[in-house]
C-alpha cells in the first residue's frame, strides 16, 4: 500500500487540493502499477508562521516583500 505524503504551507483552494491528491493517486497508480484503492496521500498543511527556510518564516518573507 503506497502512502504519500506531502507537506506544505496552508492557502490552497479545495479544489486544488482534491485536484492533488487525485493526480498524485493517478501517477502512483500508473508509476507503481498500483491499484487505486491500496493508495494513500496524506496532505499536511502548515502555517506560514511555522514553516522556516534561510532563517525566516514565510509569513516574515511575504511581510518583507510588501
Amino acid at each position: 500500500m503506497p502512502i504519500v505524503q506531502i507537506s506544505m504551507v496552508e492557502g490552497r483552494s479545495r479544489e486544488q487540493l482534491r485536484n492533488l491528491i487525485r493526480e498524485v493517486t493517478n501517477s502512483v497508480a500508473s508509476t507503481l502499477e498500483a491499484p487505486i484503492d491500496s493508495i494513500k496521500v496524506i496532505v499536511s498543511e502548515v502555517p506560514p508562521t511555522h514553516w522556516g527556510s534561510a532563517g525566516l518564516t514565510i509569513a516574515d518573507r511575504r511581510n518583507q516583500k510588501i
